[in-house]
């Protein structure tokens, strides 16, 4: 897939199902994580990969969330469902190494950035994902059962695998809203 068509028509596709990426194809995912836009060179990520019994692990900890939220019996209940949506989940983490040149919310960026490279890296190798926050990435459940300290922050989880439904398809939008040409 050439990168340029790849960057003009990326969706997100959440029905997934096996199969997930290969281990060398979760290389080429995490290694394009890691040629991102990285001031000072700080590698400011973690990546957490959730495959088989792992999945189970976080759905476990999105149900202690769950719990821990207060939320509706019916959420508690969907909670560790929510992890079983993909063969393949990598958590996508933030971890804040404080620097007098790189602000925490550059290195946010950096981190979102190597989601998107690895969103990216998988759809051109033929998987579909989605990415996806919510609650449970906000969670101190859920930051504790990652070993975060208190500055860092969930960017995301990347939910991949393989959709057999027809993608989703969205209006394009148009950029002229939102660019400021000053000639």
């Amino acid at each position: 897939m050439q990168a340029l068509e790849l960057l003009l028509n990326r969706m997100s596709q959440p029905r997934l199902q096996k199969p997930a990426p290969s281990e060398q194809e979760l290389q080429n995912i995490i290694h394009a994580a890691m040629r991102v836009p990285d001031h000072a060179g700080l590698t400011p990520w973690k990546f957490i990969v959730c495959q088989e019994a792992g999945l189970s692990r976080l759905g476990d900890v999105f149900e202690q969330a769950a719990l821990e939220e207060q939320l509706s019996e019916k959420e508690v209940q969907r909670a560790p469902q929510l992890a079983q949506r993909a063969p393949l989940i990598i958590a996508v983490i933030a971890r804040y190494q404080e620097h007098e040149k790189v602000p925490w919310v550059e290195q946010v960026a950096s981190a979102s950035c190597a989601a998107y490279a690895m969103q990216l890296a998988a759809k051109s190798q033929g998987y579909d994902n989605v990415w996806r926050t919510g609650v449970y990435a906000q969670s101190k459940v859920v930051k504790d059962a990652f070993g975060l300290k208190e500055q860092d922050e969930i960017v995301g989880f990347l939910y991949i695998g393989t959709s057999n439904a027809d993608p989703i398809s969205r209006p394009t939008k148009s950029s002229f809203d939102f660019v400021e040409h000053w000639n």
